[in-house]
């Protein structure tokens, strides 16, 4: 089973620098690339003068998460694609488990190690942690990880698990699913295109798991607060979730969840956050403008109604006891 570890880089040199290391050393089953979205920090050339046994794939301009591995990846012919951040630590024998798995489970199409935070290596980290869900409404949540709140590892999630989503940052996927599955939607140019993607999996029948005999190590940024843009997109990118992948029967959640949208405005504005507050509000109007687009990406095969295990995270998140994340 041929294997490509793809790692999608905009001006992260200092990042490559860092973190490429490992992935080579440590990855002797795969053959490790590098997508670059049309650097200007001299990342391209770092690649090239130091790794020159890496293959680089150039692109003319920054397409984001989704439109760069959208394109990167028709340039690579493997079994599986590892699609990797560009600040993940990975150790020996990572992928060895993963590998093994996919040999096993034929209607797998995508897994994701255990994702703990490089900064707190005792606990998860916020991008992923031990595997992702949604609720009713559409708000993502983890194992080990309910909106800013993280947990230590204990060995509570030791278990090999179907999780509904796979995170952006350690994502495994065979590449012919990644194909016939239409890869990532460009529309969400960057933040929760992986759920997306996964979520279309799930109303085809295909399995994604959570694997946690590999763990990898994630610097992130999720836990360091919202900038604006990530505000407008994760609102924006949710909605635009729940009109492409709920049945027409079930629309009527966008509602509530806009609800819920306005009550995080009045959050924001309480914070004195008012970027974030004016995000939330730039994100439902760009919602609205794309909504005949994204009506028709709807599939037409069965929608499936069954996709949480939680019917409303923030109230689930108001009644649990401080410090503590609800089992689910």
């Amino acid at each position: 089973m041929k294997i490509a570890i793809a790692i999608l880089n905009w001006n992260g040199k200092k990042l490559l620098q860092r973190f490429l290391p490992s992935v080579i050393e440590n990855s002797p089953e795969a053959r490790v690339l590098v997508i670059d979205n049309a650097s200007g920090d001299g990342s391209q050339d770092y690649i090239r003068k130091n790794h020159p046994e890496i293959r680089l794939i150039q692109l003319d301009d920054n397409y984001g998460y989704a439109g760069g591995y959208n394109r990167g990846l028709k340039k690579i012919d493997t079994d599986l694609i590892c699609l990797l951040n560009n600040d993940v630590l990975v150790k020996k024998n990572w992928l060895l488990p993963i590998i093994e798995h996919f040999k096993a489970y034929t209607n797998t199409a995508i897994v994701q190690p255990h994702i703990k935070d490089l900064n707190q290596p005792d606990y998860f980290e916020y991008a992923g942690a031990a595997g992702g869900f949604i609720d009713r409404l559409g708000y993502p949540y983890c194992d080990g990880r309910v909106f800013q709140s993280l947990e230590k590892d204990d060995g509570q999630y030791d278990q090999d698990k179907k999780i509904f989503w796979a995170s952006g940052a350690c994502f495994f996927i065979r590449k012919v699913k990644f194909e016939t599955l239409g890869g990532f939607d460009e529309d969400f140019f960057a933040h929760m295109e992986e759920i997306d993607l996964c979520w279309r999996a799930f109303n085809q029948n295909l399995d994604v798991y959570s694997l946690y005999q590999t763990k990898v190590y994630h610097l992130g940024g999720g836990t360091l607060g919202l900038s604006p843009q990530k505000t407008y997109l994760n609102f924006r990118n949710s909605l635009f979730l729940l009109l492409k992948n709920l049945p027409e029967k079930r629309l009527i959640r966008i509602i509530e969840r806009m609800v819920w949208d306005g009550v995080a405005i009045f959050f924001f504005i309480f914070r004195l956050q008012f970027k974030n507050a004016i995000a939330v509000v730039r994100a439902h109007f760009s919602f609205y403008k794309s909504f005949t687009k994204m009506m028709t990406k709807k599939k037409k095969q069965p929608l499936k109604t069954t996709y949480f295990s939680v019917k409303s995270l923030p109230l689930n998140n108001l009644f649990t006891k401080r410090g503590k994340i609800f089992n689910h």
